[in-house]
């Protein structure tokens, strides 16, 4: 039974929920034609250390949107750090265009909101926190993932992202 969560991918009428567990069941059920991690054991394990890093550090950069004042700046700091430890990683990369290399893995997808939602985030709560300059190799990652096309057709539109942010933000604020 599923139970308040999404996404959830019904494969054969069963449920699979969370993002992450979707993505590697994805993979593991078509590995060739959807390989999201690498084939190096190490490389796996390096690849489900970032995701989970990003998992658990990564809700600040939402919380910047969410709060005022003290709290907001704390979640700021706190952002611009996951953001420089993602970038001094993405600085590693070499010459390949992804974290998964010449195609997108398991980490591009986990870090795919960043490409789309900070700048959505940084307007609603009037805040700057991924500036190119700041973050290179990050900007760089960025730009090559919106550029595939599958990712490019499937974003969300920028105008009605900030009108459902900002609705949110605006009843979260009265209700405090």
């Amino acid at each position: 039974m599923v139970h308040k969560k999404i996404p959830v991918l019904f494969n054969g009428g069963r449920p699979i929920c969370e993002s992450m567990i979707i993505v590697e069941y994805i993979e593991e059920t078509w590995p060739h034609k959807y390989p999201f991690l690498p084939t190096d054991p190490y490389e796996r394990a390096m690849a489900r250390f970032w995701v989970k890093y990003f998992e658990e550090k990564g809700p600040a950069i939402w919380m910047v949107s969410q709060t005022t004042g003290d709290e907001q700046v704390k979640f700021k700091k706190e952002s611009l750090e996951v953001l420089r430890t993602i970038d001094n990683h993405a600085g590693t990369l070499g010459k390949n265009k992804f974290f998964g290399g010449d195609n997108i893995g398991i980490l591009d997808i986990a870090l795919g909101c960043i490409a789309h939602w900070t700048e959505v985030i940084e307007v609603v709560a009037g805040v700057k926190l991924f500036e190119a300059h700041a973050f290179p190799y990050l900007h760089a990652w960025t730009q090559n993932f919106k550029e595939v096309p599958a990712i490019e057709e499937n974003l969300p539109d920028c105008d009605k992202m900030l009108v459902l942010f900002k609705r949110g933000r605006e009843k979260l604020l009265a209700s405090q």
